[in-house]
This record gives structure tokens, C-alpha cells and sequence, in this order.
């Protein structure tokens, strides 16, 4: 008897496996014939242009090169003209290292002055 009862449930698991191993089968097939489908069906797209690298840069540079000079409308949505920030970094070159110090330190007192007087206000 031991012998029935265990070639039933092998027999009975076996028939779920193949049933399972038919429905994964089927899924597969279905996925593939599918994908075929999609490949055969697709229409050959045309192959663009190729365009020579060097060219386009030539072209890109000639047009930057034609372009209107806007540095005074960016100056002027910046605040600060570039020229004016130059000379300014320019002066701060010639001055000695004193004097720098000396007008960082007088920036730092008067803004310790503007602090405590909020603070007190």
C-alpha cells in the first residue's frame, strides 16, 4: 500500500508540473510569435544624412561670428558691467596688503555696528 500512495502523489505532481510547464510553454510562444510579428513588421527607416563633423562646427562657428554682440544687455540684467568689476580687481592688485586688511577690517566693524543695532532695536 505504501508503494500506491506514493506513486499517486507522484503521479498526481507530476500531471501539475506538466500542466504548468504547458501554460509557461504556451506564454513563451505567444511572447515570441509576438516579437517575430513586431520584426517583420516594422518598416525599414531611412538612414539620415551623415553630416561631416567639421563642417557643421564650421558652420556653427560662422554663425556665432555673425551673431550681434549682446554683452551690454548681459551687463546690464547682471548689474555690474564686466569692465567696471575688471578695473575694480584691477586697483585692488596695486594696493598693498595693509590697506586691504585695513578696509576688510573697517567692512566687518561696521557691519558688527548694523547687527547690534538691530539687536538693541
Amino acid at each position: 500500500m505504501r508503494g500506491e500512495a506514493g506513486s499517486r502523489t507522484r503521479v498526481a505532481f507530476t500531471g501539475t508540473i506538466g500542466s504548468v510547464r504547458r501554460l509557461l510553454t504556451g506564454f513563451a510562444g505567444g511572447f515570441g510569435i509576438a516579437a517575430l510579428w513586431r520584426l517583420l513588421r516594422r518598416r525599414p527607416t531611412e538612414q539620415p544624412q551623415t553630416v561631416d563633423p567639421a563642417q557643421e562646427l564650421r558652420r556653427k562657428l560662422a554663425e556665432a561670428r555673425g551673431a550681434d554682440d549682446d554683452r551690454d544687455e548681459f551687463d546690464a540684467a547682471e548689474g555690474t558691467p564686466v569692465d567696471h568689476v575688471e578695473t575694480a580687481r584691477s586697483r585692488e592688485a596695486t594696493s598693498s596688503i595693509d590697506e586691504r586688511r585695513r578696509a576688510v577690517h573697517q567692512q566687518a566693524q561696521e557691519a558688527l555696528g548694523r547687527m547690534q543695532e538691530d539687536v538693541e532695536d
